[in-house]
């Protein structure tokens, strides 16, 4: 007999940094500097009156990866210990009866780039970003290689003719405001991911998408703590994906705006916590 077949929905609002102001320099630890304008949110499949993006309902077998394909018997990695610290905010999950959402620390949380338009300096970036994110959370990510796939508002989060019978990796661009609505202005990334889950399971994230605005970011690179900077603006954007929201605190990577590269204790802390998240074979 066929399980349940799943529901498909999105992740909060994809996040968006805005572009530093041209007149200042980013250091780490920089005292006084001038705050960039508040980051905004980009309305992403949300219902009329709720906060959160209406659940998509899933009614054919074939529109679905077999379920388990990955999956391990028990977690892949272990989140590191970290200072006790409050300063963290979660992404609300979609079912209200759980406390979190976050991907399946049973299986491989998979990854593939698209090269195109990839700007001077930006060479293994997004890799280091990665690693740290992976190192923080005890999520064992897999890089697949490149991709020809663009970004997209309502991306298929199963792809078996491109990437096999399994859940769509997360997908790292660099695009453009043309490519990619939402980037305009001094918007400099989007990220988001999105959630799949059974009858009687937790959701879990599946699926995710990192934009980078490569004109704004090929500015930053010829700075001399260019690559410095982008990689911490790919790490806090790389926390929203493992489900981590903006935070009010200034001193934490995952302030909408504050010029903070590095993880902090805030950071740290949500972040081992979301390596502990639930292993679900049923999808």
């Amino acid at each position: 007999m066929q399980p349940p077949p799943p529901n498909l929905g999105g992740s909060r609002p994809p996040r968006r940094r805005r572009r530093p102001s041209s007149n200042r320099k980013l250091r780490w630890g920089t005292v006084g500097v001038v705050a960039v304008v508040a980051a905004l949110y980009l309305p992403f499949l949300l219902s009329e009156d709720a906060d959160f993006p209406a659940t998509l309902p899933f009614s054919s077998g074939s529109d679905m990866p077999p379920p388990g394909v990955g999956a391990s018997d028990t977690p892949l990695g272990t989140p590191p210990e970290v200072e006790e610290s409050d300063e963290f905010v979660l992404l609300e999950p979609p079912d209200r009866s759980q406390d979190f959402i976050a991907y399946d620390p049973c299986r491989p949380v998979h990854y593939v780039v698209r090269p195109e338009d990839a700007p001077p300096g930006s060479e293994g970036l997004i890799e280091a970003a990665v690693a740290e994110i992976s190192a923080a959370t005890g999520l064992q990510w897999v890089y697949d290689g490149t991709t020809s796939e663009g970004p997209s508002s309502d991306r298929d989060i199963y792809q078996p003719e491109v990437y096999g019978e399994r859940w769509a990796p997360v997908l790292f661009t660099w695009t453009n405001e043309d490519e990619t609505p939402g980037l305009e202005g001094t918007m400099i990334a989007l990220a988001s991911s999105e959630h799949a889950q059974r009858p009687g399971t937790p959701a879990v994230y599946v699926a995710g998408q990192v934009k980078l605005d490569v004109d704004q970011l090929s500015e930053m690179l010829e700075e001399p703590d260019g690559r410095y900077e982008v990689k911490g603006l790919i790490l806090h954007e790389l926390g929203h994906v493992v489900g981590l929201d903006h935070i009010d605190d200034r001193d934490q990577l995952m302030h909408a705006t504050a010029p903070v590269y590095e993880m902090q204790d805030g950071d740290r802390a949500g972040f081992a916590l979301l390596g502990t998240g639930p292993c679900v074979p049923e999808l």
